[in-house]
């Protein structure tokens, strides 16, 4: 059996397979089961290597061929498959405590299928018409069947849409380039295309107006998914680009204008969190500036881009899980997810208080969270490089900070004489719990992910290296 088959199309005819399950339970547990499975072959059978398992020989190959593309996976692509399958696992297992329809997990693992594929199609820029398919099924998701779509959806589909001409335009320009990289003038205008395309799809500032109105309209539990899995899967897809494209790696004014994007989308989206009088829209918020941290790190002159990158990856994988899924229990309470709305919260549902004040703590950085190795790393980068850059992504994390802490104001800001009680059930309160157990052993301990990091630089022949 071919790695393709294994990681593209069985998630993705189970996800079509699962759409006829009935039982909103039963269609957590098998997207579960099957995002897990599909984690640990990752981590334990090697890929283009036979196994001997007593006289029975397992060997998965490499590549399969598909409509005239190549689809591969190496060993170097196993502990990527296990972080996305393993991350994937936790948000299909939180289905039923977030109260999401079964739709989620069935469209959910076919859109996971179609990312899984952009990473490995060859030529990787046909990764751009997969990332285009997987917004499509976004959208279903977004929209609740017979009701019509809000401004949100449509925005997100249209900018996903806008972004797939400039992308397979500039694969078009680079190659040009590539042949004649003195020639400056071709050199800006597709530095300046292949920006506007990303710009896009990472919904760089102004045009992240879509997260902020999905909050408010669609299912928090869908939203965060959207958010995690899209920009993860984007961010791989521009550093192939700039391990690819020599002139992209070594030009001082890309690099520039990627760390002043980066930089402005961290210290926006933190000043704004604290603004804010919606708990959803303080989510969004903070999902924006830590994209803000992702293309920051793209942008700086390091070894260690990718080791850095990964880790906000995984750090975010897990911190929006716990915070969608906490959203989600308290919006069936406070519809609106206004302050005025979710006040006193705490003494009625207080795991999902704890949990979604802890991952809020842990994007900006809070010691002892998973949030705080990642961003530990950043500093330590950005100490030996810019000064300015230093102090904006502080001002960033800063507000955070302070939209965490008026959250956890309105939470507890109660009457004395309200008592206390366990509002969530039992299931809620078991995923948040080992939620919050998964932001502290990570933070913990985040050596535990270093067999995991360790390889991931081997995905790109040139950074990192």
């Amino acid at each position: 059996m071919s790695a393709p088959i294994i990681w593209i199309a069985i998630p993705f005819f189970v996800g079509i397979f699962s759409l006829f399950i009935l039982r909103e339970r039963s269609s957590a547990l098998i997207g579960g089961v099957t995002a897990s499975v599909l984690a640990l072959i990752a981590m334990v059978l090697p890929i283009d290597i036979a196994l001997l398992l007593g006289s029975i020989s397992i060997k998965i190959s490499p590549s399969i061929q598909f409509f005239g593309r190549s689809f591969e996976f190496n060993t170097a692509d196993r502990p990527l498959l296990v972080v996305v399958y393993g991350i994937s696992a936790l948000w299909f297992l939180g289905t039923e405590a977030s109260g999401t329809s079964r739709r989620f997990v069935s469209l959910g693992l076919m859109i996971i299928a179609l990312l899984t594929a952009s990473i490995a199609v060859e030529p990787f820029l046909y990764a751009a018409l997969l990332l285009e398919m997987a917004a499509m099924l976004v959208v279903p998701l977004l929209v609740p069947p017979y009701q019509k779509p809000g401004r949100g959806p449509v925005r997100f589909l249209i900018y996903q849409t806008l972004a797939m001409p400039f992308i397979l335009f500039s694969g078009w320009m680079l190659a040009g380039v590539e042949a004649n990289p003195g020639d400056l003038g071709a050199t800006t205008q597709a530095g300046i295309v292949l920006g506007l395309g990303f710009a896009f799809l990472l919904a760089v500032f102004p045009l992240y107006n879509w997260i902020l109105m999905l909050m408010e309209e669609s299912s928090p539990y869908v939203t965060g998914f959207l958010l995690w899995a899209l920009p993860t899967f984007i961010v791989i897809f521009a550093l192939s680009f700039l391990d690819h494209y020599a002139w992209l790696r070594n030009s001082s004014q890309l690099s520039n204008g990627i760390q002043f994007t980066g930089v402005f989308m961290v210290a926006s989206g933190g000043i704004f969190a604290s603004l804010q009088r919606h708990i959803g829209r303080i989510l969004g918020y903070a999902a924006i500036a830590e994209t803000g941290l992702l293309i920051l790190v793209m942008g700086l002159k390091s070894s260690e881009i990718v080791t850095i990158t990964f880790l906000i990856l995984i750090s975010r994988g897990l911190e929006l899980t716990v915070w969608a899924l906490a959203l989600s229990i308290i919006k069936r309470k406070a519809y609106s997810l206004r302050f005025n709305e979710v006040q006193g919260l705490a003494r009625t549902y207080p795991v999902a208080a704890a949990a979604l004040i802890l991952a809020h703590l842990s994007m900006t950085g809070f010691p002892l969270l998973v949030g705080f190795p990642p961003r530990l790393a950043i500093w330590g980068e950005l100490a030996g490089q810019s000064l300015g850059t230093s102090f904006w992504v502080f001002l960033g994390m800063l507000g955070l900070l302070v939209g965490a802490l008026r959250t956890l104001a309105v939470f507890v800001m109660a009457d004395q004489g309200k008592s206390w009680s366990m509002n969530e059930s039992l299931t809620q309160r078991t995923m948040l719990a080992l939620g919050i157990f998964g932001l502290f052993i990570l933070g913990i301990f985040p050596q535990a992910l270093q067999p995991f990091l360790a390889n991931l630089p081997s995905l790109f022949e040139h950074l990192g290296q």
